[in-house]
């Protein structure tokens, strides 16, 4: 098994719940796991105006008064939110403690223009980002953190949604296939579990032969190269039938009693907002099952 290394981001004022998993997993396979934690509530603090920009005195104190008092608001609020989080790397750090695992705890302070970076620093040296039910389900650092984490590094999330038992040892998986390349990097960044598993089943929904691949039937290719690597693999091709693909993905992954979903992402840097096209937008709809993500 390939992580060693594993990240998970969490808010100040978020439950224990995504910091647990993430440790549970990580003791699953001896890996170190890195906790960032965010400012309870991220808003961008004003400047203070200068030059021009102060009203004159004494006919725009009021609104300069208002200024300053609204600019020693935001200080006070600095203050309780740094002390919010370092409680919050206490209690982190005590629980970890007590699950016996190598982990350090990091907080930084920043507002939501920021994040994002942030976090791709992080995720860069990490084997692997495991965003947990807390994160997933909070509508203003989830995002981010997913974005930053998977759109900028390369590297795989591991998306643990609320309900979901989770594990890096699944004995079940579906692989959804489509020849993209970000399939392709989903299956080698999971190529360990996948090769560890009973069963890999590797789902096209609606395909078409392609005869410039190694066989004409759909899904053979990438089945013979799990095989090569170890892996138990059977090939399963779904008509949609009008339906969503990530509909058929989902209801099959359930049908076949699979513990985890391994694909692609896919995302146009000009729609981070929108975060993500395609099949993987249905991540936060409160998906049943773990999702691996790779890009």
């Amino acid at each position: 098994m390939g992580f060693k290394s594993v990240l998970c981001v969490t808010d100040a004022d978020h439950s224990d719940q995504d910091v647990r998993t993430a440790a549970t997993l990580c003791v699953e396979v001896g890996a170190h796991l890195s906790v960032l934690i965010t400012p309870p509530q991220m808003l961008v603090m004003s400047p203070l105006p200068i030059g021009d920009g102060v009203p004159e005195w004494p006919a725009g104190r009021g609104q300069a008064i208002a200024k300053l008092n609204n600019r020693f608001r935001q200080i006070d609020r600095f203050t309780q939110d740094v002390a919010r989080q370092e409680k919050r790397s206490q209690d982190v750090q005590k629980l970890l403690r007590a699950m016996c695992l190598s982990y350090d705890v990091d907080t930084d302070y920043c507002d939501a223009t920021r994040v994002g970076e942030i976090v791709r620093q992080r995720a860069l040296c990490a084997d692997l980002t495991i965003v947990g039910p807390a994160l997933l389900n909070d509508s203003i650092v989830g995002p981010l953190v997913i974005n930053g984490s998977l759109f900028d590094t390369g590297k795989p999330v591991l998306i643990v949604p609320d309900g979901a038992e989770p594990t890096l040892w699944p004995r079940r998986v579906l692989v959804g296939w489509d020849s993209r390349l970000e399939a392709s990097r989903a299956v080698r960044e999971a190529l360990g579990l996948l090769c560890a598993a009973q069963e890999v089943r590797v789902a096209l929904v609606d395909p078409k032969p392609n005869y410039n691949a190694n066989s004409a039937e759909p899904g053979a290719d990438i089945a013979a190269y799990l095989t090569r690597h170890g892996a138990r693999v059977s090939v399963d091709r779904l008509p949609s039938a009008g339906k969503p693909v990530a509909a058929v993905l989902a209801q099959h992954a359930i049908d076949t009693s699979a513990e985890m979903i391994v694909m692609g992402a896919y995302g146009s840097r000009r729609l981070r907002e929108r975060l993500f096209g395609g099949v993987t937008r249905w991540i936060f709809e409160k998906p049943t099952l773990p999702l691996f993500l790779a890009r």
